[in-house]
């Protein structure tokens, strides 16, 4: 089955380049540099803090985008073929891509997966019961460190020669995650213990709230490929009234109304709950709104977190 399935993806890949015409990936990039392709934001400027100057980095997602539901374009497909490196973050958070990593894996490829510099234990369950696993680890600021040196173990195994840089850019970044983790716990010490409960459109924000002390509950499942029924936004609103939270939260990366119905059922309940912003999940935000970094997307959410529930 493997060998069928690898058959299948080298044609794919030779179809491509044959309906495309010649391609030279990063024509207009540095042909000297390290050439890495990542798939989400976030993954995108780790590769770049940890690459610095000597990796040319293209990212398949923009901000805004949903990895649980992206598929792969022909084009993203010849960008990872031509890639020197490429990296995703794994436990099926892009799954519709699976089939993709494991045919440049068996192709000898140098592949990052994040999943793999990440203990047993530090991976959270899918939720009560299940199999499946919770793949939102940038959430918790030190497995971003995690991720972080298994980024640069996967390019200093591409490119060994700049291993003293890598190496360089690694204790720089992870003094720089260090100081945000202590920035989050300052700003999360404003709320009182028990107002620390994020509703958020879906289940994002369990390592977060397992890092920072926060209850949190999500209207959809892991996967926003799921819809929250009637009943599902009846019963949390219940929970809303009864323990007077002051505020939800809608994503980034989730279509709004989830949230909205929710404020509504508990409007008709006889309780004003608010919408207390856009929190970034599944994506970073952008240089608009000074959260194109995965630093200043985390300060960001801290943010508006804090200043709607304290």
């Amino acid at each position: 089955m493997k060998t069928i399935k690898r058959i299948l993806f080298s044609s794919l890949f030779i179809a491509f380049i044959f309906l495309t015409g010649c391609y030279s990936f990063g024509s207009d990039q540095d042909s000297d540099k390290v050439q890495v392709v990542a798939t989400t934001t976030m993954l995108t400027d780790l590769l770049k803090e940890i690459g610095g100057e000597h990796v040319d980095v293209t990212g398949l997602m923009s901000a805004g985008v949903d990895p649980h539901l992206y598929k792969a374009s022909a084009r993203d497909v010849i960008y990872m073929q031509s890639a020197d490196v490429v990296a995703y973050n794994g436990l099926e958070l892009e799954g519709k891509m699976g089939e993709i990593f494991q045919g440049l894996e068996e192709q000898k490829k140098t592949v990052i997966a994040l999943e793999d510099g990440l203990n047993e234990e530090d991976v959270l369950s899918a939720g009560e019961g299940s199999t499946s696993t919770d793949p939102h680890i940038w959430f918790d600021v030190s497995l971003w460190g995690k991720s972080a040196l298994e980024v640069s173990k996967g390019l200093i195994s591409a490119d060994p020669e700049n291993e003293i840089s890598y190496q360089k850019n690694l204790e720089s970044y992870l003094l720089e995650l260090e100081e945000l983790d202590q920035y989050v716990t300052n700003r999360v010490n404003e709320i009182p213990e028990d107002d620390r409960v994020l509703v958020t459109a879906h289940d994002a924000f369990s390592y977060f709230g397992e890092g920072y002390g926060f209850n949190v509950i999500g209207l959809q499942g892991l996967n926003t490929n799921a819809e929250a029924g009637t009943g599902d936004i009846s019963q949390l609103a219940d929970y809303i009234v009864d323990n007077g939270i002051k505020a939800i939260f809608i994503e980034s990366s989730v279509p709004t109304r989830t949230i909205e119905s929710l404020q509504a059922a508990t409007k008709a309940k006889g309780f004003e709950v608010e919408i207390g912003g856009e929190l970034y999940s599944d994506s970073l935000g952008d240089k608009e709104n000074d959260s194109e970094t995965y630093i200043k997307t985390v300060k960001s959410n801290v943010d508006t977190i804090v200043d709607a529930l304290k």
